[in-house]
């Protein structure tokens, strides 16, 4: 898994590309989204943790950047356990 540093803090490839796409998202009026549930919450945060980075967890995620982190994440984790 390659990491680069940034701020000098480790960032794997896959948070890479999460912090790439909210570069990328403009959200329009029309396109305004519902923040993020209890439970995705619970499940970004206890992910986050496992993966040792806890700063992929943000209080004021909407539902759909919340999935995409926990899908990165999840992924993330999943590569580190097929060592």
């Amino acid at each position: 898994m390659s990491s680069v540093v940034m701020n000098g803090v480790a960032v794997t490839s896959v948070a890479m590309n999460v912090i790439a796409m909210e570069r990328i998202a403009i959200t329009l009026p029309d396109q305004i989204t519902q923040p993020m549930t209890r439970t995705q919450a619970a499940t970004l945060r206890s992910l986050s943790i496992e993966a040792y980075q806890p700063k992929q967890f943000a209080a004021n995620l909407s539902r759909d950047e919340a999935d995409v982190r926990i899908a990165a994440l999840k992924a993330e984790i999943a590569l580190a356990d097929s060592f």
